[in-house]
């Protein structure tokens, strides 16, 4: 039963983001034009592809909603990374960030496609030089007002549990001074744990948005966001290492 409900999952995402891709397709002159950092219109789009897609398959809770910085406000988003569903989850937010995502993503038919039209980055997680690219492009994003989303664990969990955050995220944010706002990511992982892609299994799950963080030393908000997400994680019952 879980590996048919995957199945109808990917089905409706792609059903979904065809037709989708090519209105992007259309409205990326006028988007380069007007909107060529943001690109808003291209992420309101990728918001109704991800609504009509999960909205089939699972119900989410934005808890905190007042905590987000205004649409227009750039800021450096962090959360835990638990599963393929999170990114569909975080489009909900309806904020315009960009995601640090690996380049294989990026080669996926359509949902690549889409991600490389809304100007998400790429990113080689073991080349450094790629590294170093992805945070000047980030920092230079930040300047330009746009919000970046960084998943500092690196990677998905192999277990479910929390695990130690990398620093970039919060160099940046200190760099530019821009606050950074944690968020908790609760029950992603049970849906669609990582490694287990091909199956879906039916729940919920919450979206935590904490209040910003404020400062100029990343070590202290690398800890400070680390400690807010695992204390939400460890209450509602899951692990941290």
């Amino acid at each position: 039963m879980q590996r048919a409900r995957a199945f109808c999952f990917y089905f409706t995402t792609y059903l979904v983001a065809v037709p989708l891709f090519f209105v992007m397709l259309l409205v990326q002159p006028v988007v380069l034009i007007l909107d060529r950092h943001k690109r808003k219109a291209q992420h309101f789009i990728n918001k109704i592809w991800a609504s009509l897609t999960i909205g089939l398959f699972y119900k989410a809770q934005i808890i905190g909603q007042e905590n987000l910085p205004g649409p227009d406000d750039a800021a450096v988003y962090v959360s835990n990374h638990q599963s393929f569903l999170d990114i569909y989850t975080l489009f909900l937010l309806d904020r315009p960030f960009k995601f640090i995502s690996k380049t294989s993503i990026f080669l996926i038919p359509i949902i690549g496609w889409s991600m490389y039209l809304t100007g998400h980055v790429p990113l080689r997680r073991m080349d450094t030089r790629s590294q170093m690219e992805c945070l000047r492009h980030c920092q230079k994003l930040i300047k330009q007002g746009v919000p970046v989303f960084f998943f500092p664990e690196g990677t998905r969990s192999r277990d479910g549990k929390l695990a130690q955050f990398k620093r970039g995220a919060f160099t940046i944010a200190a760099k530019t001074q821009v606050p950074v706002v944690p968020i908790t990511l609760i029950g992603t992982g049970m849906l669609m744990p990582n490694g287990l892609e091909g199956t879906l299994r039916p729940g919920s799950v919450k979206v935590i948005i904490h209040p910003p963080l404020h400062g100029s030393n990343a070590d202290e908000l690398c800890q400070q966001s680390r400690d807010i997400i695992s204390k939400t994680l460890l209450q509602h019952g899951f692990g941290v290492h």
